[in-house]
């Protein structure tokens, strides 16, 4: 009975210092994640998972040296594994011929389907715009050349003297702040 009583005890105690560092963590690395993770209900599922992960070793036997710097190296672990995780969309290829239009023709609603997809669609465009005006000019330069334009990056390589790779990670840059900033709106018109 006396082994039972020691046993609670000890337990209560490890929840009051798990309560502890939480509360005092919780705010830190809430940040910490929020600035690295844009969405903000992954940044809270990925907190959720530290903190549990933080449970389960705080009760192990060997004691956690250092709980902070423990916290925030699982979170930045596990933000890690998030993005190893998520597959990037690519951008919709444009089919047929060039004068058949662009792949941003083939997105976005039909300015003849109605008032409400040629509203969608100024919505959409607007949104893109602004996206497209947030970009560093080179970004905003090779995206709009490639993707709009259909330009080859071979023919604008030779043309700018920028090599294929570094023009080819500068519309990578610029498609991921695009995405980021579209997403939101998309999903809102449910696309």
């Amino acid at each position: 009975m006396d082994t039972t009583l020691t046993y609670n005890a000890m337990m209560a105690e490890q929840d009051k210092r798990i309560a502890e560092t939480v509360s005092r963590e919780r705010g830190r690395l809430g940040n910490f994640i929020r600035r690295r993770v844009p969405d903000a209900s992954e940044a809270e599922d990925i907190l959720q998972d530290v903190f549990y992960e933080f449970v389960a070793a705080y009760r192990l036997p060997e004691p956690i040296e250092q709980v902070g710097a423990w916290l925030f190296r699982v979170a930045r672990n596990r933000i890690i594994d998030r993005f190893r995780k998520k597959k990037e969309e690519p951008l919709p290829q444009v089919s047929g011929e060039a004068d058949e239009g662009t792949w941003l023709d083939e997105v976005l609603p039909s300015a003849d389907a109605g008032p409400e997809a040629a509203y969608a669609r100024s919505v959409l465009l607007e949104e893109l715009y602004a996206a497209l005006a947030e970009l560093p000019e080179e970004q905003r330069t090779i995206f709009i050349a490639h993707e709009l334009d259909g330009r080859s990056f071979k023919e604008l390589a030779a043309e700018s003297g920028v090599g294929v790779n570094t023009l080819l990670a500068r519309k990578r840059y610029a498609v991921m702040h695009l995405r980021a900033k579209l997403k939101v709106i998309y999903d809102e018109f449910n696309l």
